[in-house]
Order: structure tokens, then sequence, then C-alpha cells
């Protein structure tokens, strides 16, 4: 009997129940970042304007898809629209359109849904390698608790249905060599599914080339023969239906889409996200880079090891004009499984040699987990809870911020109710019941004009009923390339044929900027998720003698 008691109070210490605590608390803290995550996504869903400059453009091409229409087209006519993205996440988003009509939330719930596929597609691949669920589901929740996810997650933009699917070929590839003596001999058909999902994310945003490069070489290094087969294969489908396409659009495609994205590297740029990646990713990168080396020189690199370092580097590309921190996502994804099955890894080694090190670890992992949660801490404050929990975690519960403006006087600093450690973002912010209506004040401009309107975001022009004419970065960066004819877009200004212009940020050619200051002036501004908008009409021909 004493014997049996001894046994029980020593099951029952706090060094053998402690980590299950610690681990409690984790999955608490990345439980409610889902919720944050879930709440923001609502909001989002709710807003009937565009949130992130080019939603309204995605939401376009969506429209002309469900039409039976391309979206690659001539930009020297009118309306001198075109897009500059591959069509498959807007293909996704066609059915939805088709039952429920052109709404911004059909976009953004398959981005975020996208998010929350590829969070499970990271828990399972570090469940496959640890068994340990709960490090499966604190890595996949890392995933959604980055800044940059949360971010960009629930836009109608289609940057991370690429990530979900980079993530699902990676895992699928992972799968497909087998543990043992015959780990060099693939599965076939999983190979193969992971072909077709590389494809599909390089036919979602062409910066999947990054992970199509890491899968291939890490294929390579284990089977040759296959890597150049299946290199083979991508490569002779891609090009199919990239000719197929741009003999469809009569060369469309090839101008819009290739030409128009080489845009200008900036290096203060590249050098600065990756900073403030870092600082806010810092845990689950070195954890990540940790396992990564220890596989390069004392075991054999998987092909998350690959992607990782791949993936990191290929985030230069956030150093492009009009790149972003989103490039970073799929260097985040890859970091959660990379460090999660290191940990998974450390944790069998630790329980099998040393127990006293693997209650340490049991007791370090979840606390390493709480840190990077605090690295990455973003909440809307608008709330006294909110308040509450932003003060506990020693945060402000509000920021100073200036609204964004390039058309009008610089407007004062006020305080948002939206805390965020990037500092200040124009994301993160749920949009509200004022921002809407300041958005149903801009379109009732371009309704009540019998002209059609130059509009920086397409969803005013959308919700009008109007054309949606232009899309100003693309005019840009055919302008750069010197691919742009802007003849008969510079003759209707000049004629003042458009009823009303709508400014956000002025990311139009200077010659096109020119022409609408000479014959528009500003007739109102009007603010809109911390952006002034400026209205702006036709400016009276001076009457004689005046």
């Amino acid at each position: 009997m004493a014997e049996r008691l001894d046994n029980t109070l020593k099951r029952s210490t706090p060094v053998r129940w402690l980590p299950r605590v610690f681990i409690a608390v984790a999955l608490v803290v990345y439980g409610a970042y889902l919720v944050v995550y879930a709440s923001y996504a609502l909001a989002l869903f709710r807003f009937p304007f565009d949130y992130d400059q080019g939603e309204g453009f995605e939401l376009r091409d969506s429209v002309l898809f469900s039409q039976g229409e391309w979206p690659y087209r001539d930009n020297s006519q009118y309306p001198f629209y075109s897009s500059n993205y591959p069509p498959l996440y807007h293909l996704l988003v066609v059915p939805l359109i088709w039952l429920f009509g052109p709404h911004y939330w059909t976009g953004r719930l398959v981005s975020f849904l996208a998010t929350l596929i590829t969070a499970a597609a990271i828990g399972w691949a570090v469940q496959r390698h640890g068994r340990r669920p709960w490090l499966a589901a604190l890595c996949g929740l890392a995933f959604l608790a980055s800044n940059y996810v949360y971010h960009v997650g629930p836009l109608f933009r289609l940057h991370m249905t690429m990530v979900m699917f980079e993530t699902l070929a990676v895992v699928a590839v992972g799968s497909a060599f087998r543990a043992g003596p015959d780990r060099d001999i693939p599965h076939q058909g999983r190979l193969w599914i992971a072909i077709a999902l590389l494809l599909a994310a390089g036919y979602t945003k062409q910066t999947a080339v990054v992970t199509c490069v890491a899968v291939l070489v890490f294929v390579f290094l284990r089977t040759p023969r296959q890597a150049i087969l299946l290199a083979g294969a991508l490569a002779a489908t891609a090009l199919a239906l990239f000719g197929l396409i741009n003999l469809a659009t009569d060369g469309q495609w090839w101008l819009n889409t290739v030409v128009a994205n080489a845009n200008p590297w900036i290096m203060e740029q590249a050098v600065g996200l990756y900073r403030q990646w870092f600082r806010l990713h810092s845990v689950l990168t070195i954890l990540a880079l940790v396992f990564a080396v220890y596989e390069l020189y004392w075991d054999r690199l998987s092909v998350y090891s690959v992607w990782f370092f791949v993936s990191v580097a290929g985030s230069v590309m956030a150093g492009k004009w009009g790149a972003g921190e989103s490039y970073f996502t799929t260097a985040i994804a890859a970091s959660c499984i990379v460090a999660g099955i290191g940990l998974g890894r450390a944790l069998t080694w630790a329980e099998k040699s040393k127990p006293q090190m693997a209650t340490a670890l049991g007791l370090a992992i979840p606390l390493l987990f709480v840190l990077q949660a605090r690295l990455v801490f973003h909440l809307p404050t608008d709330t006294r809870l909110a308040q509450t929990v932003a003060r506990l975690a020693g945060q402000s519960t509000a920021t100073l911020v200036a609204p964004q403006t390039s058309c009008s006087a610089p407007q004062p600093a006020r305080w948002v109710p939206y805390v965020d450690t990037v500092g200040v973002t124009l994301l993160g912010k749920p949009p509200t019941a004022d921002d809407a209506q300041a958005g149903r004040e801009i379109a009732r401009y371009i309704q009540e004009s019998a002209l059609p309107a130059i509009s920086e975001d397409a969803g005013f022009s959308m919700y009008a009923g109007a054309d949606v004419v232009t899309n100003p970065t693309q005019l840009l960066n055919l302008h750069v390339s010197g691919r742009l004819d802007m003849v008969q877009l510079l003759a209707m200004i000049e004629q003042k044929q458009f009823g009303v212009v709508v400014f956000r940020a002025q990311f139009y050619p200077p010659a096109i900027l020119e022409a609408i200051g000479q014959n528009y002036h500003t007739v109102d501004t009007v603010e809109m998720n911390n952006f002034v908008y400026c209205i702006l009409k036709p400016r009276q021909a001076a009457q004689p003698g005046s």
C-alpha cells in the first residue's frame, strides 16, 4: 500500500505535469490568435469595397472569367484594362460568383480557406514525423498567427492560395519518400500529385517558381533520373498552357503577365523587409535554421529543409516595386514545418536517452512558442477585453497613425484602435461601418456621372454599375517597360470624356497624372480605411473675358 502511494506521488510531481500546463497555455494563446484572425476575416467578408489596393481588380478578373472572357487585354484601348496574374485563383472564385454574384467576400473566403488548409498541411507534416498532436497544432497555428498571414490571408488576393498549393506540393513530396533502406525509391503517384500541385501554384502566381526549384532540387538529390522526368513534364505542361493562353489572347498574356511583371528591384525595400520578417519570426526561423543545418551536415536533407533554404533566399523578390510582406509567407510555412519536425526529433531522442532533458524540452518548447506569439502580437483593440489583453501583454491599446494621402494636404495623426508589432501598418484593422459609408459616398460620385470614371479602386465603379477603367499599377509597369501606348487614354482625358477621377495613391504613369492634373480638379476628399481618396471632376472651360 505504501509503495503504491509513493508511486502515485512520483507520477503527480510538478515535474511530471508542469509541461502539460505549459503546453495548454501555449495552445490557448495560439487559439486566441485563431479567433482574432477569424474575426478579422468576418469583418472583411462584410466590407463591400477594396480594403487592400488591387482587390477590386482581382474581383473584376473573376467576373470576366465568369462571363467566359479573358482579362488579358489590350491596355491601349478603352477601357485600358488588363490583368497581370495567372488565371487559377480567379477560376476558383468563379463558381461562387455564379451562385452569389460579384461580391468581395467570394474571393476573400477562398483566400481565408486557403490559409486554413495550409495550416492543416503544416500540422499534418509535423504530426507525420513526430506523432505529437500538440506540437503539430502549435506549428499550424503559428503560421496563422504570423502578422503577415493575418494581414493578407483574408484578402481578395491570390498569394495565399499559391502558398497553399506550394505547401501541399512539398508535403506530397515529403510523404512520397519512404524511411528505411528504400528511402530513395519514391511513391510515384504522390510525386505526380506534387507536380500537379506545383503547376497549380505557378498558374496561381508566378513566384511559385521558388518552390518548383526547391522540389526539383530535392528530388534530383535523391533520384536524378526521376527529377529530370518530373522537370520535363512540368515544363512541357506549363509551356503548352502558356502558349495556348497566349494564342487565345493574341499575345496579351505574355505582355501582361511577363513583361509587365519585370518591376525594378529596390535594395532598401528588400533589406527592410528581411529585417522585419526575422524580427517578427526569429524563434521559428532560428529553430528551423538549426535543424536544417543539422540535416545538412549530420543527417540527410529533407524536402522541407531544402524548401526552407530556397524559400528564404527566394523572398528576395519582396524587393520588387509593388511587392511586400506577403512574399515571405512561403518561407514562414516552411519554417513552421522544419521547426516542428526538428523539435519533435529532439523530444524523441531525449525521451529515449535522457528523460530529464525530455522534461526540460517539454517545458522549453511551449515557452518558445509563447515567446514567438509575443513577437507577432497583433490585436484590434476596439473592446475593453481586447484593451485589457493588450495591457497584460505589455502593449499599448492604440496606434498613432496619420491617414495616407498622395493627392491632398497631409492629415494629422490620430489614435487607431489596433496594435501590431509590425508598427504602423495599413492592414490588420477591421474596417468599420464608417468606412463602408465612406465607400458608398465615393461610389455615389460615379453613379451620378453620365460619363465613365477612372478609379484607382475598381470596387467603386463596380458598386456603381459602371465600367472598370484602367488598372493603374499595370499601366505604370508597362510604361516602365516601354510597352504602353497611352494615345487614346490621354486623348480621352484631355477631351474630358471621364466624368470623375478617384485617386488613392496616384500609381499612374507620369504623363497620365499630368494630363489629369491639367484637365481635372479636386472637388472632395473622403477618408476610408485610413486612406484619403480625392474626387476630381473636369475643369470648366474659361469664359470669354474672364
